[in-house]
């Protein structure tokens, strides 16, 4: 769920509706002609140079910062963490109307980020004997999976955190696309709450993009999918084992399942969107909606000093077993070898020959990202409040590898 930018980039098939659109870059997406929720930089190569951050040194990242915002970003709250400690920072507004600065605590909507949750907790019940990652979603869900073409029965659930079940985007049907996407649909139905199952359904009408394991393609219906079996193995709404698992542990005061609540905790700044299909126009406000459009594929609220303990505690095992975090980063190459895509979470090189770890997302007037060294000692989250303009890579870039 990602909107178009101002900048040259390449045609994508973007995870808010499946259309070919211009996106957003970011960091997780760039350089890579796939979905506007990922992307993917550039190949390995060798031993990156020591960062200036890592000397306690971020004057490029804000410049970076800053650059995004000249160029169309409304505001941006960023933090990142290494072993120098904690350097927070912002840029642009996060008001439009009174002209109130971005905050470093804001709250924001993560969008797909929300899939690593997910993920993490699917895994941790393979990991208890509960499920397999090589049961078929017919075992869980009997006759969900079925439709034009679709069959639970030849999909697995590695396939489902993955994304090459094959099982069509429910976010790319039209009438979906202008109950949720577009001004007059948005507007209408921001309050409306969808069942997993209603999106499930939605997905069910359209044939699938491609026989099981046989391709990769981004798809929001495997993670919908993918809470329900949670919900089915723990007799719980997927939510509640997303806070009881990986939320109270860690302590992310600031996490939230949100379910049907259509407000953002405080403090936060205001979310903006064009609504439409270019990044000309009126701008709307877009904070308040109903998140159940996303579910257990991108519904979650969060802060960045959150989520970088999340990503940095899961790539240092504090969440999943040595088997489990093998699995979860074995991935499948996407765009050559420019990166690849595991079980909710995502690889990709900078130039300098960094290999990150993380997962963006976007969803209304939010685009955000998390990435962390393999270690999860230097991590970085970004959020920007607007969703048609930015290029997050040079942030990355800044961060992770300016001398």
């Amino acid at each position: 769920m990602s909107a178009g930018t101002t900048r040259t980039a390449p045609a994508v098939r973007t995870a808010r509706t499946g259309r070919r659109t211009r996106t957003a870059r970011t960091g997780l997406v760039a350089a890579s002609a796939v979905v506007a929720a990922l992307a993917l930089a550039a190949p390995a190569v060798a031993a990156a140079p020591a960062a200036a951050s890592a000397r306690g040194d971020h004057r490029a990242t804000q410049k970076a910062m800053d650059a995004n915002v000249e160029d169309g970003v409304v505001g941006i709250a960023v933090q990142a963490r290494d072993r120098r400690g904690v350097w927070k920072a912002t840029s642009g507004v996060g008001d439009l109307n009174t002209g109130k600065p971005r905050s470093a605590h804001d709250h924001f909507r993560v969008g797909s980020i929300t899939k690593t949750f997910t993920a993490t907790v699917l895994l941790q019940l393979a990991a208890e004997g509960r499920l397999s990652l090589d049961d078929k979603v017919e075992k869980w869900l009997p006759g969900v999976v079925r439709g034009k073409g679709h069959d639970g029965r030849k999909v697995t659930l590695r396939q489902l955190l993955n994304h090459t079940s094959g099982i069509a985007e429910y976010t790319s049907d039209e009438q979906f696309v202008k109950d949720v996407f577009l001004a007059e649909g948005f507007l209408k139905n921001r309050y409306r709450t969808w069942t997993p199952r209603q999106l499930v359904g939605i997905a069910m009408k359209h044939e699938p993009t491609f026989a099981p394991g046989t391709d990769w393609s981004y798809s929001n219906t495997n993670y919908v999918l993918a809470g329900l079996v949670i919900e089915k193995a723990t007799g719980n709404p997927y939510g509640d084992a997303v806070r009881a698992r990986i939320v109270e542990p860690l302590g992310l005061r600031d996490t939230k399942v949100p379910g049907t609540v259509p407000t953002l905790p405080g403090p936060h700044s205001r979310a903006y969107s064009k609504l439409a299909e270019t990044t000309e126009g009126r701008t709307y406000d877009a904070t308040k909606l109903n998140p159940s459009i996303a579910g257990a594929a991108g519904e979650m609220i969060s802060d960045a000093d959150d989520l970088n303990r999340f990503y940095s505690a899961l790539l240092r095992g504090e969440l999943l077993p040595k088997k489990e975090l093998a699995e979860m980063k074995t991935v499948v190459p996407v765009d050559g070898d420019r990166g690849g895509y595991g079980l909710g979470l995502i690889t990709y090189t900078l130039s300098c020959g960094v290999r990150l770890w993380g997962h963006s997302g976007g969803i209304h007037g939010s685009l955000s990202e998390t990435a962390t060294t393999a270690d999860g000692r230097h991590t970085l989250t970004y959020n920007f409040n607007s969703d048609w303009a930015g290029d997050s890579l040079p942030i990355m870039e800044a961060e992770f590898c300016t001398k």
